[in-house]
């Protein structure tokens, strides 16, 4: 019996759930650890899967053209600087409410001079704009990838009708894989959530007719900055599942 156990379920609950598993299994850490060293050892040694070749010219432009195709609207600015006045352009155009939440990250943001009322605070019932960032982009399909956390919540994405993302331009990457690779490299493991939005939420459930706005915001608007530090390609383009899990 492990430590954690004699000790009467001293640790964090995680551990001392994980514990009472391999209690009951049989296992203990190091049979564990055995155990996911043959599963890393599998991926690395699996060939990896077939996908069509990427001949874009340009990645941007590609990523344009497929959330375009997808029914978001994107824009492209230079400075982050920049993306409170395009934004308030946005809304103005659709005579949308000029007040939203965001996510903390863009706190310092001049959104009063563009004549916008943002908070940074938990998104609730009634909000009507959810503006955030975005991890990365998936030229191939125009997909925005989010990861959950305390800084970065889910639900502002999810729950008011128009979703705008502030996307800078160095995180877009060709496909689901370089997207997966990136956040292995920076993160080493995933967070509780990651959330793929492609377009806005739509469903044919009923008698086949595509509706928008039934699971999610009817609007999703994307403002890519060009300006940045940029990412470095190797952490793109390893391939994850022939190298060592980070710890």
């Amino acid at each position: 019996m492990s430590d954690a156990l004699r000790s009467g379920g001293q640790g964090n609950p995680r551990d001392r759930i994980l514990e009472r598993i391999r209690a009951a299994t049989g296992k203990d850490a190091k049979s564990a650890t055995q155990d996911l060293e043959a599963v890393q050892s599998r991926l690395r040694e699996h060939p990896r899967g077939p996908r069509p070749p990427f001949n874009w010219p340009e990645l941007v432009a590609q990523f344009r053209a497929q959330a375009s195709a997808l029914q978001s609207t994107v824009e492209v600015v230079e400075n982050l600087a920049d993306v409170p006045a395009a934004i308030a352009h946005y809304l103005e155009d659709l005579q949308l409410d000029r007040r939203a939440v965001s996510w903390p990250e863009f706190r310092g943001l001049d959104w009063r001079a563009a004549g916008l009322q943002v908070e940074q605070r938990t998104v609730r019932d009634g909000d009507l704009v959810g503006i955030t960032g975005a991890y990365a982009g998936i030229a191939e399909t125009g997909t925005l990838m989010l990861l959950s956390g305390p800084q970065t919540p889910a639900a502002m994405s999810l729950l008011p009708d128009t979703h705008i993302a502030i996307l800078r331009t160095s995180r877009i990457v060709e496909g689901m894989e370089e997207a997966w690779n990136l956040l292995r490299n920076e993160h080493g493991k995933p967070p509780r959530a990651v959330n793929f939005v492609s377009g806005p939420s739509r469903s044919g459930d009923i008698e086949m007719q595509i509706v928008l706005g039934v699971h999610g915001p009817y609007r999703v608007h994307i403002v890519l900055v060009t300006q940045d530090a940029g990412t470095p390609r190797e952490l793109i383009n390893t391939d994850w599942w022939r190298q060592p899990a980070r710890t």
